[in-house]
Parts: C-alpha cells; sequence; structure tokens
C-alpha cells in the first residue's frame, strides 16, 4: 500500500490543475526542513523529473517547483542526480525564454548545480566542441547587460556561477580566452552597487589569477580594466597628490584623484591582495604593477587598513615586493 508521502509525489503528475497545485505546495514546503529534504530524498528518481516538468507551466505552479528544486539541490546526491538528468541544459533553456517568471530561482540553482565538478563540465559544454561555452557566454552576456536595470536584479546570482566555474582550469581558460573576451566584460561591472555582484567578480578574478604563469599576457591584455578593478578597492580613502596620479594609468588616477566610496567588504579587498600577489609572483606582472604605480597605492591603502586579515595580505604582496625591489608596502615595518 502507498505511504502518504507516495501518493503525494504522484499528485505532481495529476491531470487536475489544483491538485497538482496543491501537492507542490506541500513539497515546496517539505523542502525547506531536513526531515523533509531526508524523505523525498527517498523519491527522487519521481520527484525530480517530476518537478522539472512544472517548471515550464504558469508561475503559480512553476515557482514553488523552481523553491524546491533550488532547495533540493543543496543537497549533493540530489544536485548530481540533477546534473545526471540534464537539469543544466534545462535551466539554461528556461531561462532564456521570453515569458519566464522563475529566472532568480533558475540563476540560484545554476549556483548550486555548479558546485559539483559535473556541474562545472555541464555548464562548460566540455563535451560538444561546436557549443562549448555558449552557456558560460550568455550567462555572462546577462551579468553586464542587466547591471543597473533594478536594485535587486536576478542576474547578479550569475556572479557565484562565474566563481564556481573558474575553481576549474577549464573555465579559468574559457575565461581567460581573450577571442572571447568575457573577462574583459566581467571586470567592467567591479564597480557595480550590488554587493552581490562585486564580490562575484572580486571572486572570479582571483580565481583566473591562478593561471597567471601561463596566461599573463592574456591577463596583461586587458590592463586597463583589470588594475583599476584591483587596486581600488585597497586604495584607501585618501585624495592621491598630482605627483602620485601622474605616474598612474588615466583609468586609476581620476578614480584616486577625487573622493570615493571605500570597498567595506575585507573578503573584496582580500581577494584583490591575493589577485595581485599571484600576478606579482611573475616578474612581468611585477614590472607592470610598478608601471601603474602599484606599489604606492598599496602603502596607502594599508595605513587607512585595520582589519587584521587584510593587513596579512597587504603584507604578503608588500614582502613580495621588498624581496624583488626593496620597497615596503607601508613606510614602517612589515612582518
Amino acid at each position: 500500500m502507498a505511504t502518504e508521502l507516495e501518493e503525494l509525489v504522484g499528485f505532481l503528475s495529476a491531470s487536475s490543475p489544483p491538485v497538482q497545485k496543491a501537492a507542490v505546495d506541500i513539497v515546496r514546503d517539505l523542502t525547506g526542513s531536513e526531515d523533509g529534504l531526508l524523505s523525498l530524498s527517498k523519491y527522487a528518481n519521481i520527484v525530480l523529473p517530476s518537478l522539472s516538468r512544472l517548471l515550464s507551466r504558469k508561475k503559480e505552479v512553476s515557482e514553488p517547483a523552481a523553491e524546491a528544486l533550488v532547495n533540493l539541490s543543496q543537497n549533493s546526491n540530489l544536485a548530481t542526480k540533477m546534473v545526471e538528468t540534464g537539469m543544466i541544459q534545462m535551466a539554461m533553456d528556461l531561462l532564456y525564454k521570453p515569458d519566464s517568471s522563475i529566472t532568480r530561482l533558475l540563476v540560484m540553482l545554476l549556483v548550486n548545480l555548479t558546485q559539483l565538478d559535473a556541474g562545472i563540465q555541464s555548464l562548460l559544454q566540455t563535451d560538444d566542441e561546436k557549443m562549448q561555452g555558449l552557456f558560460v557566454m550568455k550567462l555572462v552576456r546577462s551579468f553586464c547587460r542587466t547591471s543597473s536595470e533594478t536594485r535587486d536584479n536576478p542576474f547578479d546570482h550569475v556572479g557565484s556561477i562565474l566563481v564556481n566555474i573558474s575553481k576549474k582550469e577549464a573555465g579559468r581558460k574559457m575565461l581567460l580566452d581573450p577571442k572571447r573576451g568575457l573577462l574583459k566584460q566581467i571586470l567592467r561591472q567591479s564597480d557595480s552597487t550590488s554587493p552581490l555582484r562585486r564580490k562575484g567578480v572580486s571572486g572570479t578574478i582571483r580565481n583566473c589569477c591562478f593561471e597567471a604563469e601561463n596566461e599573463l599576457q592574456d591577463l596583461l591584455l586587458i590592463s586597463e580594466f583589470l588594475w583599476p578593478a584591483l587596486l581600488l578597492p585597497v586604495a584607501g580613502n585618501k585624495i592621491y597628490s598630482e605627483q602620485d596620479i601622474s605616474k598612474m594609468p588615466l583609468e586609476l588616477g581620476s578614480a584616486l584623484s577625487i573622493e570615493r566610496e571605500p570597498c567595506d567588504d575585507p573578503d573584496i579587498r582580500i581577494q584583490a591582495l591575493e589577485s595581485i600577489y599571484l600576478i606579482t609572483l611573475q616578474e612581468a606582472g611585477l614590472r607592470a604593477f610598478w608601471s601603474v604605480n602599484g606599489p604606492r597605492i598599496l602603502q596607502v591603502g594599508y595605513e587607512d587598513e585595520q582589519d587584521p586579515k587584510v593587513m596579512e595580505a597587504y603584507e604578503q604582496v608588500g614582502s613580495l615586493l621588498v624581496h624583488e625591489r626593496g620597497a615596503a608596502v607601508s613606510s614602517g615595518e612589515t612582518s
């Protein structure tokens, strides 16, 4: 005899819209608790495809179905099953339908699924030479085009997807490919008003800088966007002198010659400094850093810094500069 839960799961495919709606609402509510997730996971082979089919329905059904899938995808075993059954392809197809009413939830689902290696591989489309990178290009385009449309934009979460895929070498190579020009587009979002978007950008840059040893030339090709994205968050609060600014490229000097909003997120400051460290480990990267008056910017920024972890990140770069060129990030001492 079928259990209550089995009956409930069966109702997700009911022909009666009111019954289907009631079932999906109850399933969504169950996914909000650990016990509910555990119970539903036993019927994953029925629940996941049933919920997936509801994503293309009207909002009153597609929204709770999407919310349920986002919650279920936090479980790595269930997320793996979703990836295996083509959920990323389905989410991307639905995301770009003109009448989609669950954009935010689909993007959040992709954030969760790309925490898995298999999910990253699926989004990168590495198994399909002709389609490879198409999904990523679409997401980057949406991320960059929608930045100022609304205060809380559903595509802000794409920043987290970019961080996830850039944790893998294949993802970094794709983002750094100068023919695609993806990182250049992403860097332009570094001064966004959205904290989530800025954090996504800084985390993505940091991950891409792990390729600095092999891909430094591609990074420096976009230096007019790269250095402002990395140096402005760690430049401190002071207005810089004309002498300092005269040694900087226009895009940096202009920003540092006026009053500006400080970067109040220590994680972004740390990620920026880690990126600089990875770049300046390379001789050509170090030369490029000196050419934009980077050491002076770090010196001023360090003087304003109060967060111990961020100060440690400044000092890591500073020790490298001291070793290479006999210059320190602070006018006093570094540790």
